[in-house]
Order: structure tokens, then sequence, then C-alpha cells
């Protein structure tokens, strides 16, 4: 038996992984990872990991990778083209979201108060979160929904401490949670008044950087959500279609 034992092993070994045709062919119809359509594009998968409001990976994120319809992938890359002469990069948070993973976060929303990621709604209710920010629905779901930032160009995102006791997401930067975004005023997933694409209780320096944002994303197709600065739907192409479909490992 143990011989036995030890061939399967070897043999199990030698098998390649899963080849990246294979994962595409587990996706929504439609669907691609947009490391496929644009590699530059930085992907910094937040519900695949600790680091999000629920203090734990969601279900249906069985890898950190940005997957989104097609037509919203190449709208995408080609608002990363237009940044990338000003030595700017998009870097995504969520893309994505399997319909589990929507109901996990409503879940959350309706459970006791957690303090462990209480910064992400300061001043807040857990219960009242289902007012303009968690939904029993998203557009996520269909792929045509995109949570992302604007990095500098070749900048990498510094390390996230789950033990660490970072500030009030709406604090000063050096008081939050580590991001190598540009400063847009607030931390992403953000449930505050002041992560209102509009807020006028931010500098003029954050204004402005959301508005850079704003304006490469729109002329591309995509339309901000009004609470949310780091929200986008893409408003292109076919009729959006909500999938429960897990995110393959590559």
């Amino acid at each position: 038996m143990g011989k036995r034992l030890t061939v399967m092993a070897a043999v199990l070994s030698a098998m390649p992984p899963v080849s990246p045709a294979l994962a595409q062919d587990r996706l929504p119809p439609g669907f691609v990872f947009l490391r496929d359509v644009d590699p530059s594009i930085a992907q910094d998968m937040r519900y695949a990991s600790s680091n999000n409001f629920t203090g734990r990976s969601l279900p249906g994120y069985g890898a950190p990778e940005c997957v989104l319809r097609r037509d919203a992938a190449l709208a995408l890359k080609r608002v990363q083209d237009s940044l990338t002469p000003r030595h700017l990069s998009l870097k995504v948070y969520d893309c994505y979201r399997p319909q589990r993973a929507v109901q996990a976060m409503a879940r959350w929303a309706a459970a006791p108060e957690d303090d462990k990621t209480r910064r992400f709604y300061p001043g807040r209710e857990k219960r009242t979160l289902f007012s303009g920010w968690i939904a029993m629905h998203s557009m996520h779901s269909a792929g045509v929904a995109v949570d992302l930032t604007i990095v500098p160009l070749g900048s990498a995102a510094p390390p996230f401490d789950a033990a660490a006791r970072y500030g009030a997401c709406s604090g000063p930067k050096t008081q939050r949670a580590p991001d190598n975004s540009l400063d847009m005023g607030t931390s992403f997933d953000c449930f505050s008044v002041r992560s209102y694409t509009r807020s006028a209780a931010i500098s003029p320096g954050e204004r402005e950087r959301r508005g850079i944002l704003v304006a490469a994303m729109t002329r591309q197709g995509f339309t901000n959500y009004f609470r949310e600065w780091w929200h986008y739907q893409y408003a292109g192409g076919a009729a959006p279609h909500a999938y429960d479909i897990p995110i393959p490992p590559r």
C-alpha cells in the first residue's frame, strides 16, 4: 500500500496545474480574467482576503482574481491606456462578485456588532449600512461593476497586518490601513458621507484626484455611484444577468 501511495503521489505531482484556458471555461459565459486583457492593471482583491469590512474572505472567491464581462474589461483597458502616459495606473479592489458573497455581506450587516472591523463604519451602526451601501443584489454579480482606485504606476501595496488596530477609514491617511492608492479622502469601502464622490468634507486635492478617476472612467462608458467614489458600472453591451459561479484559480 505504501508503495502504491508513493507512486500515486509522484503521478499527481507530475500533473500540470489547471491551465488558464480551463480556468476560463469555468467562468460565466462572456466573462474573462482581467489579467488576460490587461495585466498592467494592479489587483488588490479585498474580498478574497481578510482585509475587508467583514474581517474574513467571502464565499465564492476561490482566487484573488478580477473577473469581468469582456466588454467591461476592454473598456477598463482603455481607461488604463489613458492613465499610463501620466505615470498612473488603475488598481481594482473588486470586480465580479458571486451572489453568495453578496448574501454573506447582508448576513454580516444583520449580525451583532463586531468591533474588529468598525474602522470601516465609524460612528454608525451595522444595521444602518443597508441604507445606501449594502444590498441584497449587486451589479458586481453581473460582471459589469468594478471597485477601483488610482495608484502611482509601478508602485506596490504596503503589507496589511490583520492584527493591527488601524484608524477609521475616514481619518487621516497616515492612520488608516495601508494602501498605495492616491489619497481620495477615505479608504475603499468606507461607509461614511466622506465617501460620497462629491463630498464637501474632503480637501481640494482629494476632490481633484477623485475627479481624475471620474473623468477617465466616464470617457469609457462607466457610471459612478454617487455614494462611493470607488464604484463604477459599465453601461455598454448586453443586458446584465447575475451569476453565482465561484471565481476559480488560474
